[in-house]
């Protein structure tokens, strides 16, 4: 068969195929739908011709069985010997000497707090370790209150905010909050802890750029671990060091694409007690366009005149913070948390924070308790005076008085945080254990003495780095809380017992 033979076998066996083929129903339709497609797209038929095909050899493709038994088959011998040997990794870490001894003496509260406390063994001792600042504690207008709303409303909303658990009592906390700061708008969190660490992943996000003090509390680092946002430290209350930070950062992303940025501190940092120079930071935020998120957890309610905060206290306007975060469960003696801000901003959250989108409602009776004790600031600011009062009295028999420590809060705030001095500390060589050994041998010399406090207790930097990327640490401090319910008399009699302690324990060990 020579060439000219084989094409023509090869045309007569095309046509056939052609015949047949054609003789099947709906080839006609086959046939016009790959020309259309093939003049259209080529590169769809080829596609399809893959797929075509490849389905067919997998219809075509050898069974093979998924129960077949690919692993070591081990005796009831071996696998008793691995059951042995396994031991558990353990859920917390196990307590340290120092932690067991401290637990074993700490006192217990028996019935209400307040500025006079009776303990387990009877004893009635001053309270200066609970954040009863304006004795609300124990007030009974308030306790009428929270229980004409228990009998109205009951224990709990049982249910998210955004799924049946707002009611009516929580807006107007909200409203309440809102008015009192003067925002726009405010959303009500049902804890106070994760208000912050929930608001700042709401807007942050991987590639997103976080600038933030170095001494800034726990939840707020777990916020922005969470956020996955690139962190920028600068040194506490510096503001030249943040200047500088905000300057590199724009340098860095100028010809990168555009990110969103912010900058996040305290009003009175948790862990410190100083206050923020508001002031400086917004002139910073504005010039290099960075977004500003302040936690006023510990200044809400304690600082300005009728207690709205860091911004009424330095006179800046309310509208310079993008958002404003704080805590409804300390100086008000509530719960829950707030971020108040713009409609957009509080909005936003209501879909994307999760501790609001997942948690259940806080609760109608704490909501209106803290509406109560926000008028109550509104109409009695000589609440705060008196305990800022206090506090005064308190600085004066501390920390001049003092040779072995000092206080790091500012004036106003009515929690002191006593660390021992640098000089003491170089010239004993303390390590962070031992100040935290002496501070607590103070605290339980000032208990033995009728007088309760305690010590400043915080997870140091929160987030996977080490000491030396971060150049902060918490330092061993003692917490002393001030209150309205103590005469001038019994504050100054609360100090001297605490210095005392103090220079009995420093003396001792010398």
């Amino acid at each position: 068969m020579d060439l000219q033979d084989a094409q023509d076998w090869l045309v007569d066996v095309l046509n056939e195929v052609s015949v047949r083929f054609q003789r099947v129903p709906g080839s006609a339709i086959f046939l016009r739908y790959v020309k259309s497609s093939y003049q259209n797209d080529p590169v769809r038929s080829a596609v399809e011709l893959f797929l075509f095909l490849f389905a067919i050899r997998y219809l075509l493709a050898p069974k093979y069985s998924t129960s077949k038994k690919s692993y070591v088959k081990l005796t009831d011998e071996e696998i008793d010997e691995l059951v042995d040997e396994w031991v558990p990794e353990p859920l917390v870490t196990p307590q340290t000497a120092f932690e067991e001894a401290e637990n074993e003496k700490r006192p217990v509260i028996v019935g209400p707090t307040g500025p006079k406390s009776k303990l387990s063994n009877g004893r009635v001792v001053t309270n200066v370790a609970s954040y009863n600042f304006y004795n609300l504690a124990g007030n009974e207008g308030l306790k009428e209150k929270a229980i004409q709303t228990l009998r109205t409303y009951g224990v709990g909303p049982c249910g998210p905010p955004g799924f049946y658990g707002t009611q009516d009592v929580h807006q107007k906390t909200e409203a309440d909050i809102s008015a009192h700061l003067g925002t726009t708008a405010c959303i009500v969190y049902a804890q106070a802890f994760s208000t912050i660490s929930s608001v700042i992943p709401a807007f942050s996000k991987r590639g997103d750029i976080i600038v933030a003090d170095k001494a800034v509390n726990f939840a707020i680092r777990k916020g922005m671990q969470i956020s996955r946002s690139s962190i920028r430290w600068y040194e506490h209350n510096d503001m030249v060091d943040l200047q500088n930070v905000l300057a590199s950062v724009v340098k860095e992303q100028a010809k990168k694409p555009l990110t969103r940025r912010f900058i996040v501190t305290e009003g009175l940092f948790e862990n410190v007690g100083d206050m923020v120079d508001l002031a400086k930071v917004v002139e910073l935020r504005h010039r290099y366009k960075f977004r500003l998120i302040l936690d006023e957890t510990w200044s809400f309610g304690v600082l300005g005149k009728t207690g709205a905060g860091v911004t009424e206290h330095q006179g800046v306007n309310v509208k310079e913070v993008d958002m404003l975060v704080g805590s409804l469960a300390g100086p008000l003696c509530a719960g829950g948390g707030f971020c108040a801000g713009s409609t957009e901003i509080v909005e936003h959250q209501r879909l994307s924070a999760s501790a609001y989108t997942f948690s259940a409602a806080l609760p109608a009776m704490l909501a209106t308790t803290a509406s109560e004790v926000i008028a109550i600031l509104e109409t009695k600011p000589e609440m705060l005076d008196l305990v800022r009062e206090n506090t005064r009295t308190m600085w004066a028999q501390l920390d001049p008085r003092s040779e072995w420590v000092q206080c790091t809060s500012a004036i106003e705030n009515p929690i002191m945080i006593l660390v021992l001095k640098p000089e003491v500390v170089a010239s004993r060589k303390l390590s962070m254990g031992d100040q935290e050994q002496l501070l607590q041998e103070t605290v339980d010399e000032a208990l033995a003495n009728g007088v309760m406090m305690t010590r400043l207790k915080s997870m140091p930097r929160g987030i996977n780095v080490t000491a030396k990327e971060v150049g902060w640490e918490l330092q061993p401090a003692l917490k002393v809380c001030l209150t309205t319910g103590l005469t001038r008399k019994e504050v100054e009699r609360t100090g001297t017992v605490i210095r005392h302690a103090i220079t009995k324990v420093m003396k001792a060990r010398r």
